[in-house]
């Protein structure tokens, strides 16, 4: 009998897990991708390089000796870190993780110890003990009312902005929170309306005047597809030699893009809901991945909104000049007013 009523529990439990999410195609896909190690085998190399970590003296005067990494996508349990003589498995340093400055993120510079032990598949495991000073910082906010600052990534030098022009449609005001972000971060902005092979000629007539404004205000503009190879080598320049964080609506097309450009590259591709018309998220964390032929890109998760940080009414103009010359067409009318109109609700 009690046999009995531990399999009816076991059942029940595999069924919550099921619906609540745990075991879909995605998280089950970016589980054998980025680790072959079992829940509990993960769990207990963490937990005995916590010991050592703690065991050892919290001493700095070895800091400047030690080697650089950065931080190339950041898991729940460790690190990686990619240095010059390959890739690290790192924990962060207990004391670093309480500070209350701490949170690491992807194209992190940082000193790291490495320790004696490494993973099943031969992999060097390491201690971080040090977060260097970021020179850029892309970050967003959790929401519209701008309750808790979300950092995304470090240390790149410019953005690259992708939009649709259909499938999904393109969302102008997105991209305006997004040129906002890259600037108040310090990145470069470039915007890439994707896709242009799907549009009616209406619709990328409409849009090309819309990149011509943008590209009065300063901002780099391109249009691509990859089906009919437009703009591919433009990209492919503008990425040269760059660290390049890659955002966007869902489902826009920036894995295709970079598939596009290196094919080696295994950036997971989603498809589009055809009941929403939103792209299904395929990224779930900031991920670095190195371009053959010179550069950085760092591929982020689809957003469906984009808070603003440090953003507010008095210094909201400075990020819409063409508004506060009276310049701005009604659509740039619009996006500024309902960013104002979210920075007061």
């Amino acid at each position: 009998m009690s046999n009995h009523r531990r399999k009816a529990h076991r059942e029940k439990d595999l069924t919550s897990r099921f619906l609540a999410g745990d075991w879909d195609e995605d998280r089950l896909a970016q589980s054998q991708r980025f680790s072959q190690r079992s829940k509990h085998a993960q769990h207990n190399k963490m937990l005995q390089t916590l010991e050592l970590r703690a065991e050892e003296a919290a001493d700095q005067s070895d800091w400047s000796s030690l080697p650089i990494g950065q931080v190339q996508q950041v898991h729940s349990l460790y690190v990686e870190v990619i240095a010059p003589d390959g890739l690290y498995l790192c924990v962060v340093r207990k004391t670093l993780s309480k500070s209350t400055d701490y949170s690491l993120v992807v194209g992190d510079q940082v000193r790291f110890r490495p320790i004696e032990i490494r993973d099943e598949q031969g992999r060097p495991e390491a201690v971080i003990e040090q977060i260097l000073p970021r020179q850029t910082l892309l970050t967003r906010a959790d929401s519209f009312k701008q309750i808790e600052q979300h950092p995304i990534v470090a240390n790149a030098q410019q953005m690259l902005i992708v939009a649709a022009i259909v499938s999904p449609t393109v969302r102008w005001g997105l991209i305006d929170r997004m040129l906002i972000a890259a600037e108040a971060g310090g990145l470069k902005p470039i915007i890439c309306l994707n896709k242009i092979d799907l549009a009616q000629q209406a619709d990328r007539e409409s849009s090309q005047a819309v990149l011509d404004h943008y590209t009065s205000l300063g901002v780099r503009t391109l249009q691509t597809s990859v089906p009919e190879k437009i703009g591919i080598d433009e990209l492919r320049n503008m990425l040269l030699g760059q660290t390049t964080v890659l955002a966007g609506h869902s489902g826009v097309g920036k894995s295709t893009l970079i598939g596009a450009i290196q094919p080696q590259l295994e950036i997971r591709i989603g498809d589009i809901s055809h009941y929403t018309d939103k792209g299904r998220h395929t990224t779930t964390s900031a991920r670095r991945y190195a371009l053959d032929f010179g550069g950085t890109v760092i591929d982020t998760p689809g957003v469906k909104l984009f808070g603003l940080w440090g953003v507010t009414l008095d210094n909201l103009d400075d990020f819409f000049p063409d508004v506060a010359q009276g310049s701005a067409p009604q659509w740039r009318l619009e996006s500024h007013q309902r960013i104002a109109e979210s920075l007061t609700t």
